[in-house]
């Protein structure tokens, strides 16, 4: 099973992705974490990513398409999570015939759905166990002993630099104008589904459970 986990930063698709690789065996495709295994790979298309990158040019939606392949061709699992990716149309036309080429489909695309203003909130008080990546909220989920890792027992906590209300806003707008289009062509292709994003994470993953069931 193949799908795609859509939403606004902070909607809690990290979250909800680990849990689907813990639950069910899939393997989540993170543009950003496949680069940066690429670079250091020393394959073939992992030069080719190093050079671009090297060079300080934006990576082509054709490297991370032919990344994709060879995640798609190379690893046996339970599906597929794409997160990150696409995040444009044309992004998402190179999805759908890479895809089709490689005899697999998309089964759903799951919108986490957030209000904005509850959004900020959310993710300017988060922060997370830098080992094991489980996530807190200085008001709503604080770990048992203060500092420690309820999961894993790390004292090893961290908060993005970028999770405050002004650094939000600007990348809640980026994403309004170049990934929420994807909300209406998956609309249209009949593959799009809903779930509350700000919900207790228990209940949005009984929501996502049930789509993909």
């Amino acid at each position: 099973m193949n799908i795609i986990l859509l939403g606004p930063p902070g909607a809690g698709k990290g979250t909800q992705a680990r849990h689907l690789v813990e639950e069910r065996n899939m393997v989540q495709l993170s543009t950003g974490d496949m680069l940066r295994d690429a670079r250091t790979s020393g394959t073939e298309m992992g030069k080719v990513v190093a050079d671009v990158m090297d060079r300080g040019e934006l990576v082509t939606d054709e490297i991370v398409i032919g990344l994709i392949r060879e995640k798609l061709e190379g690893t046996h699992a339970g599906g597929f999570i794409f997160d990150g990716f696409p995040r444009t149309l044309a992004q998402a036309d190179a999805l759908t015939d890479l895809l089709a080429a490689t005899g697999a489909k998309l089964d759903a695309v799951i919108e986490m759905q957030v209000d904005d203003a509850a959004l900020v909130a959310r993710v300017t008080g988060r922060f997370t166990c830098g080992d094991c990546g489980e996530v807190y909220h200085d008001v709503t989920h604080r770990p048992a002993a203060e500092g420690v890792c309820d999961k894993c027992g790390s004292t090893n906590m961290k908060r993005r630099a970028d999770d405050n209300e002004e650094s939000l806003r600007q990348r809640l707008m980026e994403y309004y104008k170049k990934t929420s289009p994807l909300i209406g062509y998956y609309y249209a292709k009949g593959q799009l589904r809903t779930v509350d994003g700000l919900a207790e994470i228990d209940d949005v993953q009984q929501a996502i459970a049930a789509i993909l069931d």
